[in-house]
């Protein structure tokens, strides 16, 4: 064995080991249970949107069924063109609660949803105590906002967020949105606990609540405006000032269908999973490289030392790797309601993965909705402003 193989399995053995206490320690973690009623909270739904005509209506749909607690229903809007506006307006008849929120145009140094949340949290009236943001690609139960909030009681946190139920578009989603989703488990464990480290904190700004007085103390929107991953950045703002936040399953209270294929999640996910924003050190970049040796790496490598007759004990390392693997796409089946046989296989492209969240975490130039933006120590602007 060559001194570069041996250095790569004792690093390989050393962050497998970091892997495995933390899937340990955050397994059986709490659930956001079901409440009924409104419960003394009052909560806007601040859901930011640019285009989304062809998605926003089951979402509305689903909204203006949700219970008294929730007070007001903000539609920011960042300039859309397709006839997002009017469709807003039509279920705006059916809902008084529901108001559209111009928020263009978005300033150059601010990245498109950051603005709108920012400008939506500005627009709900001062009495409103809870904040409750969505993505349009949400479908919301009618008790989800009282749960959240109960929820948030219980546990004794102030902002929270939720592991939503994934509908995939179908076999060739489910080869690679798995793995994706796969890459947070590694790096952060399972859901079910708050945090206050800036560096192991979850987030998932397709259902995140706060409270509305801790967002604007602890300066977390503007700390997001030019963020590519704005949820993370919030929580970790929320986190660094020593106000924990809580990451939960939440029993199919909230599903979403992130991408209409697979080309679209490869795309466009590994942008925010990268999670390269302000906060980003040695600790977020040991996160990658522990994607890259302890989930990506195990399988292919495997059948190489199985092949080549490796010692023994490479090859038992390597299988282990693999068995932890398969627990781990078995622990979250559960995210996945209907799951196409494929799902089984997503583990052959972690490698692949592996290497776009590495490329996505080097990159200095992303593209956006339409918007190219560039890398500058103050984060992510937009780029004809920058040149």
């Amino acid at each position: 064995m060559s001194a570069l193989a041996g250095a790569v399995l004792a690093a390989q053995a050393a962050l497998a080991l970091r892997v495995v206490v933390r899937l340990t320690r955050t397994a059986g973690g709490d659930r956001v249970r079901p409440e009924r009623g409104a419960n003394g909270a009052s909560v806007a739904i601040v859901l930011p949107v640019l285009d989304e005509r062809d998605r926003i209506g089951p979402c509305l749909d689903a909204l203006v069924a949700q219970s008294s607690a929730v007070r007001e229903i903000l539609v920011v809007d960042g300039g859309s063109r397709d006839g997002t506006q009017a469709l807003v307006g039509r279920h705006a008849q059916r809902d008084a609660r529901i108001r559209l929120v111009d928020a263009s145009p978005v300033p150059w140094n601010a990245t498109g949803k950051a603005w709108g949340l920012s400008i939506g949290v500005r627009a709900a009236s001062p009495a409103i105590e809870w904040i409750l943001f969505l993505d349009a690609d949400v479908h919301a139960d009618p008790d989800l906002a009282p749960s959240l909030v109960a929820h948030a009681g219980r546990a004794g946190v102030r902002a929270l967020s939720v592991a939503t139920c994934q509908q995939l578009s179908g076999a060739a989603e489910a080869l690679v949105h798995p793995s994706l989703l796969a890459t947070l488990v590694y790096r952060f464990g399972s859901p079910g606990r708050a945090n206050t480290d800036p560096s192991a904190v979850q987030a998932n700004g397709q259902c995140f609540l706060a409270r509305r007085d801790l967002l604007i103390a602890t300066g977390a929107l503007e700390s997001a405006r030019t963020s590519l991953c704005e949820d993370v950045t919030i929580a970790r703002a929320i986190a660094a000032r020593g106000e924990p936040v809580g990451f939960y399953e939440a029993d199919g209270l909230v599903g979403v269908r992130m991408y209409a294929s697979a080309r679209e999640a490869w795309r466009n996910w590994p942008r925010s999973l990268a999670m390269r924003d302000r906060f980003f050190g040695w600790r977020e970049a040991l996160g990658l490289v522990e994607i890259l040796l302890v989930q990506a790496l195990p399988l292919p490598a495997l059948a190489v030392a199985v092949g080549l007759g490796a010692p023994p004990l490479v090859v038992f390392l390597e299988a282990a790797l693999v068995a932890c693997r398969v627990g781990v796409l078995a622990g979250m089946a559960r995210a996945y309601p209907a799951r196409p046989f494929t799902y089984w296989l997503s583990p052959v492209t972690d490698l692949p993965v592996a290497a776009r969240l590495l490329a996505a975490a080097l990159r200095r130039r992303n593209r956006w909705r339409g918007l190219a933006y560039v890398r500058r120590p103050v984060g992510w602007v937009r780029s004809e402003e920058a040149s």
